[in-house]
């Protein structure tokens, strides 16, 4: 009778660590987040961190989707069809003008990650040949617009004289466009450009970089009533983010790997990216003060604003240094 009661014991004690073990110490949160464009290989960090678990880690299960544009994130978040968008610093403006929506941190810094480019046989070959010509962006007051009359200001081109940038959206109605000769070229990400380049499709004419000193290139959006309701999400989704960088920088080759895929590039162009791009993400999220003076004055300059806004009213740093 005793040793029936022992081995009913041992089964009680066997069914409650198998539920423990089976059991999830907690439900993962829930977190709807928007690239801007799903072809650059800066938000790709995104889906590594994903691919290896590092915001399943942080307790985060990430519903990912890429919309047209800087323009089109900002409408993902004032419906509230997404909860984070990683999107361009000039996006910043859209809270001015209203998006129930902050910056919550700075991903990266000068545009080494953006070029110009035209068709292959243009006859552009430098910046210069750039006058006069139609370039397509994504979307107007997006970053990819704002490097096109940044070259037109610093080259004191101006109307029509200088280039025209053109909303076109993402790379297949650019690529339609060019090749059809609506446009002679296009702003985007460079690992993009030099892909084509490969394909004999595409040129690329110059990085970005060269045209500007500071910058904060790339931003995360939050909307208001996920930093008010759910700070520890945002959190997390920052430590997630951060660790990620981390893993990239020390694994190289398994970055290729998944980065090459998911934004459809040979791994050839992808390790070029990496190269090129890596050292450029932000390790803590802070906003450079010299980024930003430069960064409102472009929101002046894109006639997106009257005047240089306050900072309060375009980002948070309740979340940054991000540890």
């Amino acid at each position: 009778m005793e040793e029936d009661k022992m081995r009913g014991m041992f089964r009680a004690v066997l069914c409650c660590l198998a539920v423990l073990i089976v059991a999830p110490a907690g439900a993962a949160e829930k977190l709807r987040v928007t690239k801007a464009v799903a072809f650059a290989w800066t938000f790709t960090p995104l889906d590594v961190g994903m691919q290896m678990g590092i915001f399943a880690k942080h307790g985060l299960e990430i519903e990912a989707s890429a919309a047209a544009g800087d323009a089109k994130m900002q409408q993902a978040l004032t419906a509230d069809s997404t909860d984070v968008g990683i999107g361009s610093g000039p996006g910043m403006a859209f809270m001015v003008k209203g998006v129930p929506a902050k910056g919550v941190a700075a991903m990266y810094g000068v545009p080494k990650n953006m070029a110009v480019m035209v068709g292959y046989n243009s006859p552009a070959r430098t910046v210069d040949d750039l006058k006069g010509l139609k370039l397509g962006v994504t979307t107007v007051g997006s970053l990819t617009d704002w490097i096109g009359k940044r070259i037109n200001n610093l080259k004191g081109w101006h109307g029509s004289t200088g280039i025209t940038t053109v909303p076109i959206g993402g790379m297949p109605p650019a690529r339609a466009a060019i090749k059809t000769k609506q446009l002679d070229g296009y702003i985007g990400a460079l690992e993009a450009g030099y892909a084509l380049e490969e394909q004999k499709e595409w040129r690329v004419i110059t990085g970005a970089a060269p045209f500007v000193d500071h910058f904060i290139t790339h931003v995360f959006f939050v909307r208001e009533e996920t930093i008010a309701k759910r700070p520890e999400v945002v959190r997390a989704f920052l430590r997630g983010w951060m660790e990620t960088i981390a893993f990239m920088k020390a694994n190289k080759d398994k970055t290729v790997e998944i980065t090459s895929k998911v934004v459809n590039i040979p791994p050839s162009v992808a390790a070029r990216a990496y190269d090129e791009q890596m050292s450029n993400f932000s390790l803590d999220g802070t906003f450079d003060p010299k980024a930003l003076a430069v960064l409102k004055q472009s929101f002046v300059d894109m006639g997106l604003l009257k005047e240089i806004p306050e900072n309060n009213v375009m980002f948070t740093t309740q979340f940054v240094p991000v540890k």
